[in-house]
This record gives structure tokens, sequence and C-alpha cells, in this order.
């Protein structure tokens, strides 16, 4: 394998240039060989965030060395030990679990804002494992798990996503109809009938169900499992709708995005905070789902004003 060496030296009375190596160094995984080298395997990014912290240093007062380097001599899976995440996941995954143990439907919320801060920190953490294993694996299998349980507990009955494609219908063909979903609605039930009534069926009446066995037979159910639409495949039910209507344009993909990132997690869009803060306050304060869904209509209808202003590819 090939590596890289940064050796460097810093004037000992420049602690601010020193930290600020330091901290870099960290951040971008580089190992410790001895006091002042340091060592990364070789890749573009690895030699772009050392040839960083090199320039800082030389403009500071200090020396550095940038080389490639190989070790014959070196027994491989050493160099490799000195990148070792295990205790980074080990401390993510003790934080995990105190999360699942506090778990329940009034600490839902709150937890899954934790889990996502933890996400961004595996994430950040992921990126610098240079040779993955089991810990890692394990670290992400825990956080899905415990992200699942999260979102069941905020909406209890959420919908096992089914591996099917997902057929294009005609919205004429759905007017006038009643649709079906659970009750005490939360982000992707909100966004689907909001799409319902906007974009699909302006005159559809929306029926909250205390279980999804009281769903009539001639209803349209959606987001439960045995639903005319629900999740498909990494699909969650807003987005299903999109892909069967064949609705497209910017503003309901981001949309779509947003509702995705609240539902299951994934990419984290820039706005997914501030509405969620929004629809969360709207939910624990109005106990009826049809004044909740009119209010959180509007916050629909705001977010896609705003994104076809914005314009954009």
């Amino acid at each position: 394998m090939n590596w890289l060496t940064l050796i460097l030296s810093m004037p000992t009375e420049n602690a601010t240039a020193r930290m600020r190596a330091w901290r870099a160094l960290k951040s971008c995984g580089a190992a410790v060989l001895r006091d002042g080298v340091y060592l990364l395997p070789r890749q573009p990014s690895s030699e772009g965030a050392l040839t960083a912290v090199a320039q800082d240093v030389l403009e500071n007062g200090g020396t550095a060395l940038l080389a490639h380097a190989d070790f014959p001599n070196e027994d491989p899976t050493r160099l490799q030990g000195l990148f070792d995440r295990s205790v980074e996941y080990g401390e993510l995954l003790g934080e995990i679990g105190r999360i699942r143990r506090a778990l329940s439907s009034d600490t839902a919320m709150e937890s899954l804002k934790q889990l996502r801060k933890l996400r961004k920190t595996y994430a950040q953490l992921a990126e610098i494992d240079f040779f993955p294993g089991e810990a890692q694996r394990q670290t992400d299998a825990a956080l899905l798990d415990v992200e699942e349980g999260a979102n069941r507990a905020l909406s209890p009955g959420e919908p096992h996503a089914v591996d099917a494609a997902v057929a294009r219908l005609v919205a004429a063909e759905y007017r006038g109809r009643v649709w079906a979903t659970r009750a005490r609605p939360w982000v992707d039930r909100l966004a689907s009938a909001w799409l319902i009534r906007r974009h699909i069926d302006p005159d559809a009446r929306i029926l909250w169900l205390a279980s999804p066995e009281d769903c009539p037979k001639d209803a349209l159910g959606f987001d439960f499992d045995g639903a005319k639409f629900s999740h498909a495949g990494v699909k969650v039910t807003f987005e299903t709708l999109l892909a069967a209507f064949g609705m497209q344009g910017r503003a309901l993909d981001r949309l779509g995005a947003i509702v995705h990132y609240l539902d299951v997690g994934g990419v984290q869009p820039p706005e997914a905070t501030g509405v969620e803060q929004v629809l969360a306050g709207l939910r624990s304060t109005i106990t009826d789902d049809d004044q909740l869904l009119e209010l959180a209509s509007n916050v629909f209808d705001g977010l896609q004003a705003s994104f076809e202003k914005e314009g954009g590819p």
C-alpha cells in the first residue's frame, strides 16, 4: 500500500498555529508514527488535507515535508492498525444504547434529534475509517435500529417498505374519493394528505383511522401496511404518490427530500430542522387531526411557493 507521510515542526511559541495543525490532522484522520510524523493512506482527499496543513505550518514559521512513502519491510496490518476506530465506534454505541434504553412515545421526538446528531458523528467517523470492519457495520446497524424504533414510537403503525415497482396512475381517475390513513398523523401522512388535496384529488375526504383494520373497502388507504399507497423500496409514501401520479418539479422534489428525511432519515436538507419544529409544535398542541392537517397544509403551501420562487433546475 502507498502512504503519505507529513513531517513537521513548529516554533514552540506559536501555540495557536500548533493547535490548528493538530486539529486539522485529527480531523482528517492522520495517524501518529512518532512526534511530528503523521501518516495517511495515499488518496486525493488525504493529499489535499496534508498539503493544506503543510502550507499553514510553513506560513507560520515552521517546517513541513510531505512525501509519498512505502514501507516494504513493515507488516501492513500494523500500519493499518494505527487507524483502528473501534474505540470511537464503541463510544458511539454507548450513546446509541443510552437512547435506546430511554426510548418511549414520550421521548421519541427528542430521541430522533439526538440520533441525528449521532448520525452526523458517525458519518464523520466513517469518512476517516480507511479500513472499515465490523465496528463500523455494527454501529451503523445499531443506529438504523434505534432510528426505526424512534420513528415507530413517534408514529405507531409505521408501514414496512415493500419491494415493488410503483405503477403509473392517472389523477383524473382518483377524484372525489375517500382517502384513509392512521390518526394522529406525522410528517409523511400530513404531507401525503396535503399532496392528495392539492395535486391529486381536490375534493378528497381524509378519513383518520384508529387502526388500519378500520379502513373501509371503498377508501384509498395510504401510509400503512397493506394500503394502496405506502412505502415502496426506498420511497416514503409522499414519494410513492409523486411517482405514481407522475408529479415532477424541483419544488415537489425538495419537499419529498424533507419528508423522506424526517420520516426515515438519510441526507438532511437544510430546511428539515425548521419544518420539524413547526410540525412538532402543531402536533403537540392540536388534538383535532383535520385542524392539524389544515394548519400543516399552510406550511407545505409556503414551502412549495418558496421553492418555486427560487427556481433553478
